[in-house]
């Protein structure tokens, strides 16, 4: 974790395109050959938590009661993770996503790692028994339903002073240098409506007052989804 933090201070201050891999293990009082034990590349730091995304909802689907509903079983496995994780790292994913924003080549990055989450959700409905039809056409919804309620999220606890600090320096072309340090493994999950009570959120940059979570958001969203797919013609 010190990798990433270092990494992400230094991006927030000077920009991720002016940042390098013996300025983030120099912050992080580590070695370059540490960080390239952790990550491939610079922009991998952006994503290691994508990187053990698709183990940890994987591990949670296959605990998952083998009598729910196909979409059911998506749900228990999404409603599970956001609510034991993600509300701590709001400030994190704020600060990567400014930079992600301005760079094609991260965007590029961050859609392959979808395309391995919705590999792994499927995969994970097939353990299950699920059609292949259904696991195939379930899994790309999952990983939309997610990507809409984390940017919606993050839309709603706006740091306006990471945009602030970013704005000028995410002029980002991606080096070929990474960083890393997480050991995130997934948590005991009881019950397929996970509590939504908020994290602490240990960002102390943050500014934002409010409390909504990732898992109420990832409910809405979902609420939504429903409607419009039951509602006759156009809305």
């Amino acid at each position: 974790m010190r990798l990433e933090r270092a990494a992400l201070e230094l991006f927030a201050e000077q920009g991720y395109a002016d940042t390098t891999v013996p300025q983030i293990t120099e912050r992080a009082g580590l070695t370059t050959r540490t960080f390239f034990r952790h990550f491939a590349d610079k922009p991998e730091v952006l994503f290691f938590r994508e990187r053990e995304f698709p183990t940890v909802v994987t591990a949670v689907l296959a605990d998952a009661p083998a009598s729910l509903h196909p979409w059911a079983l998506v749900m228990f496995g999404l409603e599970a993770v956001t609510a034991s994780r993600f509300d701590q790292w709001r400030g994190d994913l704020l600060v990567r996503r400014l930079i992600l924003r301005d760079d094609v080549r991260l965007r590029e990055r961050e859609l392959l790692k979808s395309a391995v989450l919705a590999d792994a959700i499927e995969s994970a409905l097939l353990d299950h028994n699920v059609d292949p039809a259904t696991a195939a056409l379930l899994a790309p919804m999952a990983v939309v339903l997610f990507n809409s309620a984390l940017s919606d999220w993050l839309d709603a606890n706006v740091d306006s002073k990471a945009d602030a600090r970013l704005d000028a320096g995410a002029d980002s072309s991606p080096d070929t240098d990474a960083d890393s340090d997480s050991d995130s493994s997934p948590d005991t999950v009881a019950d397929s409506r996970p509590d939504s009570s908020p994290d602490t959120d240990a960002d102390s940059s943050s500014s934002s007052s409010s409390s909504t979570t990732l898992l109420e958001v990832l409910r809405a969203n979902h609420d939504r989804m429903r409607a419009l797919i039951a509602s006759p013609g156009d809305s």
